[in-house]
């Protein structure tokens, strides 16, 4: 696990799109049509922001990050473009990724973690709820990605 770099960009936004599509869910609205998708080290190059790439066998095999999502209250941080190539599931790399995340999240000051998700992402339902997100009623915040219809939450 590190630290974006700008030279990731392109792989990253292509394993964003090609997991959306692989399970159906490149939706409009979504990350898939997010023109920050392809200048991910870009967006966040921001105060209380990180994102974390996941390598294995010296490959890029997908990421996440935490993000200051415009209108989330103050102390709740969004859990953002969590992805995973198909050969590093399984592996306990999202695990991994998802605790990183967290960590830096507390470090950051926040005390929630928002994420916006789909049903077609059914195994990564699955993660959430083992990390103790809990299923929100409606969005929160303004990702602009309204084409994501599960909401979930987590205290840290």
């Amino acid at each position: 696990m590190r630290h974006i770099r700008h030279s990731d960009n392109a792989i990253l936004a292509r394993i964003v799109k090609d997991t959306l599509a692989e399970f159906g869910a490149n939706h409009p609205d979504t990350v898939y049509y997010d023109p920050t998708t392809d200048a991910l080290y870009e967006l966040f190059q921001i105060k209380r922001a990180a994102y974390f790439v996941a390598e294995w066998n010296g490959e890029i095999v997908g990421g996440g990050g935490i993000f200051p999502t415009d209108r989330l209250p103050a102390d709740t941080c969004e859990l953002v473009k969590m992805y995973l190539l198909p050969r590093a599931r399984g592996r306990g790399l999202g695990r991994t990724l998802i605790e990183k995340c967290v960590v830096f999240a507390k470090q950051a000051g926040y005390n929630k973690v928002y994420l916006e998700t789909m049903p077609e992402l059914k195994q990564a339902l699955k993660v959430y709820e083992k990390f103790g997100f809990e299923f929100l009623k409606g969005p929160m915040g303004n990702s602009g990605h309204t084409g994501c219809s599960l909401w979930m939450i987590k205290e840290l």
